[in-house]
């Protein structure tokens, strides 16, 4: 039996609309309930969040049959975290700070076995197979791994025409907070010349013929990217969403508990 197929990565190159929500709690049960919730994948954030390989693999797990397509992102774009990673059964990976082309060539080796790439094999001993399950995984694991490059300096903004024109690189994630910070913006993703250099980069990416990515926290900026071409968009996070609610519970509560 051959590697699954990645409905990701075949939604992206139909230009597809993938919606997805930021995991960045470490939590089993929020997972099984974001990738039930209706969301198209869900990322599972080694960069930000506390996630070593366990904890990777047991979300990975309790995702598995619930509807969302897990999408991991690692600390950075290291061989063995990769190798890692893929190994543990996940098949679209995003990797951050990427900023040349040569750096988005070294991931998409680093993502492949041989002769296309230097991805260690292991595979009859690894979740990837189905701990050999599926002794043909091998075969097609290459073409079914979805490879997402993050894009979130001035320096990837300047070689985004080459970063977007590398064989093997599915996906361009722009990376806005990090961006506008490396722009001067400090983090304020909607000042007017982080919003242009978003716009300029999602026309470049597209007419590379790569799917555009980005997270964005209010719906009229996921209504904005989308019509400018962008199809991989994360909609929060679960740490956004659940410290925002309790605020706000806590300070309604606070406001009505006059005591009578």
């Amino acid at each position: 039996m051959p590697a699954p197929t990645n409905p990701l990565k075949a939604a992206l190159r139909r230009d597809e609309m993938q919606i997805g929500m930021w995991l960045g709690l470490r939590d089993r049960t929020v997972a099984e309930i974001a990738a039930g919730a209706g969301f198209d994948w869900c990322l599972i954030d080694g960069e930000h969040g506390p996630y070593d390989p366990t904890a990777i693999e047991a979300q990975l797990q309790v995702m598995q049959g619930q509807g969302a397509h897990p999408v991991v992102r690692v600390p950075a774009g290291e061989v063995w975290m990769l190798k890692q990673v893929l190994d543990l059964g996940a098949q679209s990976i995003l990797v951050p700070m990427v900023d040349t082309a040569e750096d988005a060539a070294r991931l998409v080796r680093a993502v492949r076995y041989a002769p296309a790439g230097i991805r260690g094999m292991g595979a009859a001993v690894v979740r990837a197979s189905g701990y050999n399950a599926q002794p043909d995984y091998p075969a097609n694991a290459n073409d079914e791994i979805c490879l997402i490059v993050q894009a979130e300096s001035r320096a990837a903004h300047d070689n985004i025409d080459a970063i977007a024109a590398t064989e093997g690189v599915d996906c361009v994630f722009i990376g806005p907070a990090d961006l506008s910070t490396d722009m001067g913006f400090g983090g304020v993703t909607d000042a007017p010349e982080v919003l242009e250099a978003i716009d300029d980069m999602t026309t470049r990416i597209r007419a590379a013929g790569k799917a555009v990515g980005i997270i964005v926290f209010e719906p009229d900026h996921i209504a904005r990217h989308a019509r400018s071409g962008v199809r991989f968009i994360g909609a929060g996070s679960d740490v956004f969403g659940l410290s925002s609610w309790m605020r706000q519970v806590a300070a309604v509560a606070r406001k009505r508990a006059v005591p009578g």
